[in-house]
């Protein structure tokens, strides 16, 4: 019986390319647009969530519904003011180009929807090591629900024990958790290391670049000698 392969699963926004800052401020703007008083540093703590769970963090459960629309298309039309320059972190195509060439399965598992993540693909161009991916359009609820993650361990074709998560915000730790794959955590999102380290994050970098860099004494090294 073969023995299912490793899998390298990769959050995007924030973790992979520099875009949680373009989030916060497109979401900022959709929000005062509405009318709606929400402090920067609030909308920053949500990124990472789906629009559906992020609105229901910052604006209430009980709010009215009628509107939500409106915000997440006003957030996509000021986001995409930026879609043809998105800035790749530091190391972030050479560490998955890394990780495909020690052996383990490249599969982004991200938040964001279609049209996004062909933007973000296209900022990291490192296709060549991605074997697949799944997007917002493709789970019915998204982080910190562990779906997003399981969908992509269907796609790596392997089991949670088989699997390390990247991600840069408490909701990717506890998605991963949830879905039972150990998290390894980046700053690059701009989440403090105390926050992630209490959501359960196995080990924490200061960004894609760093990992690449110790990778040799990382946790993926230690899978790959168990």
């Amino acid at each position: 019986m073969n023995t299912p392969g490793r899998a390298a699963l990769f959050d995007v926004d924030g973790t992979l390319v520099d875009t949680n800052y373009l989030h916060a401020v497109a979401w900022w703007e959709a929000f005062h647009r509405a009318g709606h008083r929400v402090a920067m540093t609030d909308v920053h703590h949500t990124i990472g969530m789906g629009s559906d769970r992020l609105l229901d963090r910052l604006l209430g459960e009980d709010r009215d519904r009628g509107g939500d629309e409106e915000l997440s298309e006003t957030h996509k039309a000021v986001y995409a003011t930026w879609s043809d320059r998105l800035p790749v972190l530091n190391g972030a195509p050479e560490l998955l180009r890394a990780l495909a060439g020690r052996g383990w399965t490249v599969v982004l598992a991200t938040s964001a929807q279609g049209g996004e993540l062909a933007a973000l693909r296209r900022a990291i161009g490192a296709d060549d090591a991605i074997a697949a991916a799944t997007s917002a359009d493709d789970v019915d609820l998204s982080k910190p629900a562990p779906e997003p993650v399981e969908r992509a361990l269907e796609q790596a074709g392997t089991g949670p024990e088989r699997a390390l998560f990247v991600g840069d915000t408490v909701w990717d730790v506890e998605a991963a958790g949830r879905a039972g794959v150990a998290c390894v955590a980046l700053l690059s999102g701009g989440i403090g290391r105390a926050e992630l380290e209490q959501a359960g994050a196995l080990a924490v970098y200061r960004d894609p670049a760093a990992l690449l860099a110790g990778l040799d004494d990382s946790p993926f090294a230690r899978r790959e000698r168990a």
